[in-house]
């Protein structure tokens, strides 16, 4: 008994020591950010949709809800992979759906009156999420590699992978929570919001696709990297976490307002 406890206890460990915090850490900071940038009508009707629940507490739903087998049909909505000499509309959808489409239908529910209280709650918490993920470019990866997934690098001479290097390697790095990380991102103007907030989900999955295609010649196979690496791609990062909250701010505030 006593062996089997130890054996559990270092699973437990284990687990959560390879938990991607992209979708903790880097999430909550997103629905954060969104927070601060809703008007005061569409936070009451968030407010009022989610029972109180914060877009940063909600962020990590459409993730936690993966231990449940009877929400497997939302899995392909986490992510999107298209060739990079192509742009998203030049190709056949999956038909198991993808990111932009789960967007689509998220926003496209939430919207419908005729949709129950429950139901427009479940697609928000889901948005809130998907927004998140369309801004960590190795999302908008190839699907050959799964997004990065299958190419193994050493981080600090660790093993990891390409898509977790940027799901959670390099924001574990900063040693924050995401309220602190939070604060730290940049104090920006209402021009240089809007300028951000600009264009659609079309343009979005775009702009991660060339940030995508960036990271994928950012290293080699098997390559040894750590804090050169961080010190080029952190600062990228943070812009990539603060855009995403920003424009959920904004579709939040087109849904809502």
């Amino acid at each position: 008994m006593k062996y089997l406890t130890i054996l559990l206890c270092l699973v437990v460990q284990f687990s959560f020591a390879n938990t991607p915090f992209w979708s903790k850490t880097g999430h909550r900071v997103t629905g954060k950010v969104a927070e601060q940038h809703l008007s005061r009508k569409v936070k009451k009707a968030i407010n009022k949709l989610l029972d109180g629940e914060s877009l940063a507490l909600v962020s990590t739903f459409a993730d936690d809800i993966k231990a449940d087998r009877s929400f497997s049909s939302f899995s392909p909505w986490h992510y999107v992979n298209f060739p990079a000499d192509k742009q998203y509309t030049d190709v056949e959808p999956s038909s198991r759906g993808d990111l932009v489409i789960g967007i689509n239908t998220c926003i496209s529910i939430i919207k419908d009156k005729n949709r129950s209280k429950a139901d427009r709650a479940f697609y928000l918490k889901m948005l809130v999420h998907f927004i998140g993920d369309l801004h960590q470019p190795m999302h908008v990866g190839r699907l050959e590699d799964k997004g990065g997934n299958d190419i193994q690098i050493q981080w600090f001479n660790e093993g990891t992978n390409l898509h977790r290097l940027w799901d959670s390697n390099l924001i574990n790095l900063f040693g924050m929570s995401y309220t602190e990380l939070a604060g730290t991102l940049p104090e920006l103007s209402k021009a240089q919001v809007k300028a951000i907030q600009q264009g659609t989900v079309y343009d979005w999955v775009e702009e991660s696709q060339e940030l995508a295609n960036e990271v994928y010649d950012s290293v080699s196979v098997g390559e040894k990297i750590g804090y050169p690496y961080s010190y080029k791609y952190t600062g990228v990062l943070r812009e990539q976490l603060q855009k995403g909250g920003l424009r959920l701010a904004k579709v939040l505030n087109d849904i809502f307002g």
